[in-house]
């Protein structure tokens, strides 16, 4: 279970590796200090208005039973987690309507809100769902070389797999303005509802820790009334 470093600090290394940008033949990660800079101060007021962030919600909006998932793209627990029991959580209940999945991702490092902001392209929420299974999926592939322009390319690569052209996937890894407002929404959700580790969910609004689907089962299940 991967815990979180302080806040100031994700802010400022998120973006210190700055946007991802094509280079002739191959890619180049830049770091504006005008960009630096303006998430360092952001990075202490949390107040921050969140334009075009958009929740992504799975679910019956009406659902009975509201789950919200805190993870990183760079999680390994969180991998395990989406490759496992949330399958099972989202066949048995929210695709059957008993609960509404609202998933935030939580940012360690610039490689997790490249991916997240690779995944957010568009805001197409059914497209986002896609795009974090093929994240989670490939992720010992995507994170292995530990090399920033090579995970912006592998980043760029899935964006293309699933269906995002080359204009829109460069597009999204070089905006600096969306990176930002990123950072500034995480540190505001993890701060509230008070995140120290991933995967974390707030369930009908009480806070958990990672745990089975036989757990989730048995929750859900006497909220539910079964």
């Amino acid at each position: 279970m991967n815990k979180l470093i302080p806040l100031a600090a994700v802010a400022v290394a998120a973006i210190a590796g700055g946007a991802y940008f094509l280079s002739g033949g191959g890619a180049e990660v830049v770091a504006p200090a005008s960009a630096q800079e303006s998430v360092a101060n952001d990075a202490a007021d949390t107040s921050t208005a969140f334009d075009g962030i958009t929740e992504m919600v799975l679910g019956d909006e009406n659902a009975p039973i509201t789950i919200v998932e805190y993870a990183s793209y760079t999680c390994p627990h969180c991998a395990s987690f989406h490759a496992g029991a949330f399958k099972d959580i989202k066949e048995n209940y929210i695709d059957t309507g008993k609960v509404k999945f609202v998933y935030r991702e939580v940012y360690f490092d610039r490689y997790g809100l490249w991916g997240s902001m690779i995944a957010r392209c568009g805001d197409n929420s059914q497209r986002f769902f896609g795009i974090s299974d093929l994240l989670y999926t490939k992720q010992r592939e995507w994170t292995a070389s530990g090399d920033p322009a090579t995970i912006a390319g592998e980043l760029r690569q899935i964006g293309l797999t699933a269906g995002l052209t080359a204009e829109e996937a460069d597009a999204c890894l070089q905006d600096a303005d969306n990176a930002q407002n990123l950072v500034a929404w995480y540190q505001q959700n993890a701060e509230a509802d008070e995140i120290s580790s991933t995967p974390s969910f707030i369930i009908d609004g009480k806070k958990h820790s990672n745990m089975s689907y036989a757990d989730f089962s048995t929750l859900l299940d006497e909220k539910l009334g079964n």
